[in-house]
């Protein structure tokens, strides 16, 4: 089988142990890139898991087969690695959306005006370019052998977004020194590209965070997989309106989940609960956004 692969791949592949005949074979190509070595090392079951999950389904009942597009089987392979070799954990809490609800109810107009779609996801990511800052060691990956950490001196946010084709995760670049108007046209303008499948090179990968939100479509909470060479990703669900003692009376609050998944490895606990707890106060008032980062 004649194997197209750079000298850079060849490289790597020799580096991880990986034999690139072998992964030709399992995975049906013969065009390799880094990708697919770094996708398949570690990221597929174990040969014994492998025999017991091998099982003839057609014996029960009527099956059909649809093969997994590249793109998920290297999106399976990485986050099953991830998930198998990274110590993780995930803090849960809540932000009040008062504030933040009643300011893009102010600005409805102008943002009609601008024909820019002015959602919560906006302040979601300056809010969370704002705690990167703040807290470095978030803003930062491990080098692969564990023993140096590589701190980052810029702020790109991921935004998970789902496709037809699989999930995509476009990049807002320099996050932290863009303003509100501006983030809300690179996350309209980069989702639409996602779903056209028409993202540039430069619009992905480098992230220093990632943001999954699921509020479009519900639930209460979740555990996002931590995406190497990232730290930390931070989960989103549906906003719900739920009773918060004031010292007088209940009032009804729409409070969002916040579920931030981290690697064990580097960050802590109390860091992860610190880091939380400004970002929820930053959504709880967002005047803090035009504050120094520190304060």
């Amino acid at each position: 089988m004649e194997i197209k692969a750079s000298p850079s791949t060849r490289k790597h592949a020799a580096d991880k142990g990986v034999d690139l005949e072998k992964l030709a074979r399992d995975t049906g190509r013969t065009t390799l890139g880094r990708e697919d070595v770094d996708g398949m090392k570690g990221g597929g079951p174990a040969p014994d898991a492998q025999r017991y999950w091998d099982v003839d389904h057609a014996a029960y009942g009527p099956v059909s087969k649809e093969p997994l597009p590249r793109m998920a089987r290297i999106a399976a392979a990485n986050l099953g690695a991830a998930n198998a070799m990274i110590p993780q954990v995930t803090h849960h809490d809540l932000a009040d959306m008062r504030a933040i609800n009643a300011f893009r109810a102010s600005v409805r107009d102008e943002a009609r005006a601008r024909g820019t779609k002015l959602t919560a996801l906006a302040f979601h990511v300056i809010a969370l370019a704002r705690c990167l800052r703040a807290y470095p060691r978030f803003n930062a990956s491990l080098s692969p052998d564990g023993q140096t950490l590589i701190l980052k001196d810029y702020v790109h946010i991921g935004i998970a977004v789902d496709t037809p084709h699989g999930l995509m995760v476009p990049v807002i670049r320099d996050a932290d020194r863009k303003g509100l108007w501006q983030i809300a046209e690179d996350i309209t303008d980069l989702a639409a590209k996602a779903q056209a499948r028409k993202l540039g090179g430069g619009e992905m990968g480098g992230a220093s965070m990632t943001i999954s939100n699921l509020g479009g479509i519900g639930g209460i909470g979740f555990t996002p997989i931590v995406n190497p060479p990232e730290l930390a990703i931070l989960g989103l669900t549906r906003s719900d309106t739920v009773p918060v003692w004031d010292g007088e009376a209940w009032q009804p609050v729409p409070m969002v989940p916040l579920d931030l998944s981290y690697d064990h490895r580097v960050i802590n606990g109390a860091d992860a609960a610190r880091f939380v707890a400004r970002y929820a106060g930053l959504i709880a008032d967002p005047r803090r956004m035009l504050l120094p980062v520190g304060v």
